[in-house]
């Protein structure tokens, strides 16, 4: 009798082992499915904007999203199989991007986020699917900074998780221009650094020019944008370290996004009459690393 109970324990012992690791290796299988695989089976996508940048990810009073990013991310999403309603955009800031990407609250960051390498180190970048280049924005009635090297002394705003503030501060490779002398005011976002200058805590905003551009376009007479830009920054599509299959799908549908006119439609929507140099052909891919 103890013999049969003991083998029976055995067999059960068994039983279990071999039913952990199937489950394990359900849960393998479903870790390791690309962002495209779950776009064709679920039909639906987490993807990460701005929530809070006009003309780029802005959040309406309705709960409705507008802007260039979220169309060109609305424009891949159904490249990749999904439709408008099988996406769910999800608050992204500068200082969260990686981290979102890597602990999987996003499927897609699509948020004026710069390809750099050490951002190369951390997550995969699809695109660019723009290449902005940075400016300085002011007070309309500033007249003492009319080219990046007037900073010199002035305060700067330095929002949170942005790397903007280095290229002038910082020397090469890092750093552009090298400026001495500039005090760092700190913000949390670039909405804040915008209300910041408004108020008159600090003399100038830099970042991308597109993001300029969309905050003095919605407050039309408050600021100017100095037009003295100094770097080519491409907005690329985040995604998990090493997910190629996306990155290659993401990558053929900015290019179609482009050569179907699409691109340029939503660029002259938000930005038409901002006084940019709209680039409407398609940027040259960084490739899948």
């Amino acid at each position: 009798m103890r013999v049969r109970r003991f083998g029976a324990l055995i067999g059960a012992g068994m039983a279990l082992s071999l039913a952990l690791s199937a489950c394990g290796s359900d849960t393998e299988k479903t870790e390791a499915k690309t962002v495209l695989q779950k776009a064709q089976d679920d039909k639906k996508l987490t993807i990460g904007i701005k929530f809070d940048q006009p003309a780029l990810g802005l959040k309406k009073p309705d709960g409705t999203f507008d802007g260039f990013d979220v169309d060109v991310a609305k424009y891949i999403a159904k490249e990749l199989g999904v439709p408008e309603d099988g996406i769910t955009f999800k608050e992204t800031t500068s200082a969260n991007r990686e981290s979102f990407i890597g602990g999987g609250q996003v499927d897609l960051v699509v948020a004026t986020y710069s390809i750099t390498e050490a951002r190369k180190q951390q997550v995969t970048f699809g695109g660019p699917y723009y290449v902005a280049h940075q400016d300085t924005m002011v007070n309309a009635d500033n007249n003492d900074i009319k080219k990046a090297a007037d900073l010199k002394g002035k305060r700067l705003c330095k929002a949170a998780g942005s790397n903007s503030f280095r290229r002038i501060t910082d020397p090469p490779p890092d750093g552009k221009l090298d400026i001495d002398g500039v005090k760092l005011v700190d913000a949390q976002s670039y909405s804040e650094c915008v209300s910041k200058l408004k108020s008159g805590a600090l003399d100038a905003v830099s970042t991308d020019d597109l993001i300029l551009a969309g905050f003095a376009n919605q407050q039309k007479g408050s600021f100017k944008v100095i037009n003295d830009p100094f770097t080519d920054e491409k907005f690329g599509v985040g995604m998990k370290k090493g997910d190629t299959e996306t990155c290659e799908a993401v990558n053929k549908a900015i290019s179609k996004m482009y050569s179907d006119g699409a691109a340029g439609q939503y660029l002259d929507k938000h930005f038409a009459g901002t006084g940019l140099k709209l680039v409407k052909e398609v940027p040259t891919m960084e490739g899948c690393a």
